[in-house]
């Protein structure tokens, strides 16, 4: 189905990945506050290459930085791609060009209450040319007005509207699309997920609706359009929420008190493993019809799921320990996810063929120096962590508000343009 044709380690862990939307671009965020820009191989036909098909060809680092104090929390890229939005564990939001990762402008995101508590970010969205959306750990949902330019951005400048959506942090935004009556294309109302409930907010209007308790710790979620439904019983649109016990719930566009339908995915006698993240999955890859996404699972794995038969149709394994964070879709159809120190590239299987000499040649040549790094950093690390501290620290990931712990002391730094 997939086949991992590249994969990029990190020098801490991961918190943050987002993907560009007209480019193959793929912008990180790490625990030490590090943000990394690379150029992902060109999808075959972009450039006349014929060293660029489908997961080949070079990874290029365009820019690194030590870009936040603390952790770099979440990242999001502009509706146009030009810039790239970062929030950290310092409570500062940058705006900075994509091209260069110079710094275009700096806001302070608002303190909890008058005692000026930080209110750490969980997640950034642009939702249109003229919105950014700010999520953080107190419930806060900001929204800044980006219709002047981000350079003309203030450090002190206040949002201009604050929803409390939920009782806890924000996990996940999920835009809904316009109306056919919009002028402008773009979403103003989004779905996001916190706590246990599911809650719908609109940009003039604020927050239509909020859910039942679902009793169980909703984490992820995507848009679907074009699903089966019965004449005069939905129109086959839904969100699909990834809860923290192994279970996709869809929802219904239009009614949000409670979920409509529900797949088990993941289920263990003690309770079924986190999905941290999802992504709709393109058309054409040699399977049969059927609209599916990505699931990332909190055990290292992505499994495949058709929402048409409701069956896992395929798995693959990012990591035996480490899981799955963050999982995207990028312009050319190509899977990346990311989780623990270690990114990596999945293209659909029918594309996959081996590359030509040289870039055969460059990659054990890579590979070596990565080995080398990998042996370094082991000796520096001493002994491994025991199965107490390994389950401790898959439970910190499985809650993005502890976001901020940087794991990476006394470890080597590999470089980033590294394949291996």
């Amino acid at each position: 189905m997939f086949d991992n044709v590249c994969t990029l380690p990190l020098s801490s862990e991961l918190f943050a990945q987002t993907i560009h939307p007209t480019e193959p671009i793929l912008s990180v965020g790490l625990s030490a506050g590090h943000v990394h820009t690379f150029r992902l191989p060109a999808v075959e036909g972009d450039d006349g290459d014929s060293e660029a098909e489908l997961g080949f060809g070079k990874v290029v680092t365009q820019w690194r930085t030590r870009r936040h104090k603390g952790s770099c929390r979440s990242l999001a890229f502009s509706t146009d791609g030009e810039v790239l939005y970062s929030a950290g564990t310092d409570t500062i939001l940058k705006a900075a060009s994509t091209s260069t990762g110079q710094v275009i402008s700096k806001i302070a995101i608002p303190p909890r209450s008058a005692a000026s508590e930080p209110d750490q970010p969980t997640l950034i969205h642009a939702l249109s040319p003229q919105t950014l959306l700010i999520a953080t750990d107190s419930s806060a949902l900001h929204l800044y007005d980006l219709r002047s330019s981000p350079a003309t951005f203030t450090r002190n400048q206040t949002p201009q509207q604050t929803h409390h959506p939920h009782e806890d942090y924000v996990s996940s935004i999920t835009p809904l699309p316009p109306s056919a009556t919009s002028s402008s294309g773009f979403s103003k109302q989004w779905a996001t997920t916190g706590a246990t409930t599911l809650a719908v907010t609109d940009l003039r209007k604020g927050v239509l609706a909020r859910s039942e308790d679902q009793e169980e710790e909703l984490l992820s979620s995507v848009f679907v359009s074009g699903l089966p439904h019965r004449a005069g019983r939905g129109s086959g649109e839904k969100v699909i929420v990834g809860d923290a016990g192994g279970v996709l719930t869809l929802w219904e566009k239009g009614q949000w008190a409670d979920q409509a339908e529900r797949i088990v995915i993941s289920r263990d006698i003690g309770g079924g493993e986190t999905i941290d993240a999802i992504t709709l999955l393109p058309d054409g890859l040699g399977l049969s019809p059927g609209n599916r996404i990505a699931a990332g699972m909190g055990d290292g794995t992505i499994k495949i799921i058709n929402l048409n038969s409701k069956a896992i149709d395929g798995q693959l394994q990012h990591d035996d320990i480490e899981g799955v964070v963050c999982l995207n879709k990028d312009v050319g159809g190509r899977i990346i996810s990311g989780g623990g120190q270690v990114i990596k590239l999945w293209v659909p299987r029918e594309t996959a063929r081996e590359p030509e000499e040289g870039i055969r040649a460059e990659k054990r040549r890579r590979g070596q120096e990565g080995d080398e790094a990998a042996s370094e950093e082991n000796e520096a690390e001493g002994n491994s962590d025991s199965d107490e501290q390994i389950k401790e620290r898959k439970k910190r990931k499985k809650r993005k508000r502890n976001k901020g712990r940087d794991k990476s002391a006394g470890k080597t730094t590999f470089d980033l343009g590294e394949i291996d």
